[in-house]
């Protein structure tokens, strides 16, 4: 073999080896390029940076969120195969002023890929990404054309392979299902265009065009089918911020890489890159605006089935009516080429339609099927909290003691791994079942407000860790948190002698029409909350004295509470004085003591609670 024919190989080896010690340091690589998507950069502008490039959207402010999420601008938020796809276009032109060829130049963006996909997180969306992108770039090292449509059915079959759950996941249809989408419908959508600028500025706002209506077409019955609602303006505001989407992820993808570099210069890059984000931010609040720009819409699978099976239809049609290559294309591969599209749309919708798995596989409970299950788990004298979206990972609100079979209550529940820990407090009945936890079920970050050193150690064993304050908001699929205590100033570390209580956690879980209030063990009477009517309410501190309690009850009206406490504790909780205010305000009350683990389900405009104990 010659030295030319070994380049190839052997620079394919000396990337992978690369990418092997770069997934293995990918936190620290992370943390670094966090760091430097933050520097001379606005708050508001730098948190959409790091959603942008990272995924990491925790430190995106509420409003913001909210006005990309009325204008269908939210997917920028979350990695995805957008990422990757501009990760190859911006290295490729880099690679090849090296003079680099086509070859080696391929070898590197694989390489990239590789890197790129444990530095975004390593989520659903963008394994997805990562493992078409590189199987496209396999099939050109081998000198064949990649089938894209191939390419997407391998990288959904090795997905599922991997994680078979990782179907029910939201991120991971809408992904797919967008992807679908731009394949059949891009092109020919192109052609029928009611404009046509000519030049290279007019083709790419042509494709760019094409495919923001392809994929928002495909998405839209999928998001009304797990969140309730669509947005009204999202075509218009995703036409409108893409000549910016572009440049500012590769700026911030610059940014990312040139961090690892120390002292490297960024503050010039970010500078340009905060005009394209802000510029973006201002079409989500445009296009947010309208009281109609979000609409709710309640739609069943029986829905959504209709709803593909309309789309295909159409993109028969739309595919017959063009004519690609009208003299060199005969009819019958015209129409082959049609039907084919609309199959692959058929057999997606099936895919995500399916009722699939989402327990233990021996009969264990998981996530309602369209719904929300919670679970105020039964952990003796304190807090653990499990939340199972529908078409989305778990998330766990605290840890418990040490030693109170946490973990065999998660296998209970058929919790095989967690989106997210969210640890209010350090407080040994808050956080200390946390080591056991981590030793036993993979949890994709931590969350948290103020952390001793000795759990934040624990914690960091976890690829990523983020701290929240009042003001941020977490999400898993359609289920949201908006933090509403502590405020921003609480120190990461708490000063000796300070009462964690007085700086715990509070969260209110929102799912579709459906509140509670997480409120750790942050008394009412001590921590001023208005969080508007409540469907349940987590009483604080096991059911303590609280002078507050009487009136967090009148603003808050809930439906029920739950008292998460150990049997026959010694500290008397629940006190008779919260019991006597739960029971003046008629509110029905489930205590895990009595009851066992309190499993709350909740569908569409209803939640039923049960007690295992009875």
């Amino acid at each position: 073999m010659s030295r030319a024919q070994l380049a190839g190989p052997l620079l394919l080896l000396g990337v992978g080896l690369i990418a092997l010690l770069a997934a293995g340091r990918a936190p620290e690589i992370r943390d670094r390029a966090s760091a430097a998507l933050d520097d001379g950069m606005p708050a508001r502008e730098a948190a959409l940076a790091r959603g942008f490039v990272l995924g990491q959207d925790e430190g995106v402010d509420a409003a913001t969120e909210e006005d990309f999420r009325r204008s269908g601008l939210a997917h920028l938020l979350a990695v995805s195969g957008q990422n990757v796809a501009l990760l190859a276009l911006l290295a490729m032109p880099l690679l090849a002023a090296f003079g680099l060829p086509l070859r080696a130049r391929l070898v590197w963006v694989l390489g990239l890929i590789l890197v790129y996909v444990p530095l975004a997180g390593a989520g659903p969306s963008i394994q997805r990404a990562g493992i078409m992108g590189a199987l496209n770039v396999v099939a050109l090292l081998a000198g064949r054309r990649a089938s894209r449509f191939y390419g997407l059915a391998v990288a959904a079959l090795v997905t599922l392979a991997v994680d078979p759950g990782i179907g029910a996941d939201v991120g991971w249809q809408l992904s797919f299902a967008a992807l679908l989408g731009i394949l059949v419908l891009a092109a020919p959508l192109r052609r029928l265009l009611p404009w046509r600028v000519s030049g290279a500025v007019g083709r790419a706002l042509s494709d760019a065009a094409a495919m923001t209506v392809a994929a928002t077409v495909a998405t839209a019955p999928l998001i009304a089918f797990h969140f309730g609602e669509l947005s009204t303006t999202s075509l218009a505001a995703n036409l409108l911020a893409a000549p910016a989407v572009a440049p500012a992820m590769w700026l911030g993808m610059v940014v990312a890489a040139a961090a690892q570099a120390p002292g490297f210069p960024v503050e010039l890059l970010n500078a340009v890159n905060a005009l394209l984000l802000a510029y973006i931010a201002q079409v989500a609040a445009w296009c947010a605006g309208p009281s109609w720009a979000s609409v709710e819409v309640g739609l069943g699978a029986g829905g959504l089935a209709v709803s593909y099976a309309l789309i295909a239809l159409a993109a028969i049609a739309i595919r017959l009516r063009v004519r690609a290559d009208g003299a060199h294309t005969s009819p019958y591969r015209r129409r082959s080429a049609a039907w084919r599209g609309a199959l692959g749309i058929a057999l997606v919708t099936a895919a995500v339609a399916l009722p699939w798995p989402a327990g233990g596989g021996d009969g264990t409970p998981g996530p309602l099927r369209g719904g929300l299950r919670v679970s105020v788990l039964d952990v003796g004298q304190g807090d653990a909290i499990l939340l199972q979206p529908a078409a989305a990972e778990p998330v766990l609100v605290d840890t418990g003691p040490p030693g109170a079979g946490l973990v065999a209550e998660l296998r209970a529940a058929g919790v095989e791994r967690l989106g997210a820990v969210v640890l209010t407090h350090d407080q040994s009945d808050h956080s200390g079942g946390l080591a056991d936890l981590l030793g036993a079920v993979p949890v994709e970050r931590v969350v948290y407000a103020s952390l001793g050193p000795p759990t934040l150690g624990i914690a960091e064993r976890v690829h990523s860790v983020h701290r929240v304050a009042a003001g941020s908001r977490l999400r898993s699929g359609p289920m949201s948190f908006d933090v509403l205590w502590p405020p921003r100033t609480t120190p990461a570390t708490l000063p000796l002698g300070e009462d964690p209580n007085r700086t715990s956690l509070v969260l209110l879980l929102r799912w579709r029409d459906f509140t509670m209030l997480l409120s750790a063990d942050a008394e009412a009477g001590s921590t001023p909350l208005d969080p508007g009517p409540l469907d349940v309410l987590k009483l604080a501190h096991h059911g303590s004295e609280d002078t507050g309690l009487g009136e967090l009850l009148a603003r808050t009206q809930p439906r029920a509470a739950v008292i998460s406490v150990g049997d026959d504790n010694p500290f008397g909780h629940p006190t008779g004085s919260a019991l006597s205010a739960l029971a003046r305000h008629g509110v029905v009350t489930w205590r895990t003591d009595r009851d066992g683990t309190v499993a709350i389900e909740v569908r569409p405009g209803s939640f039923q609670i049960t007690g295992s104990e009875g």
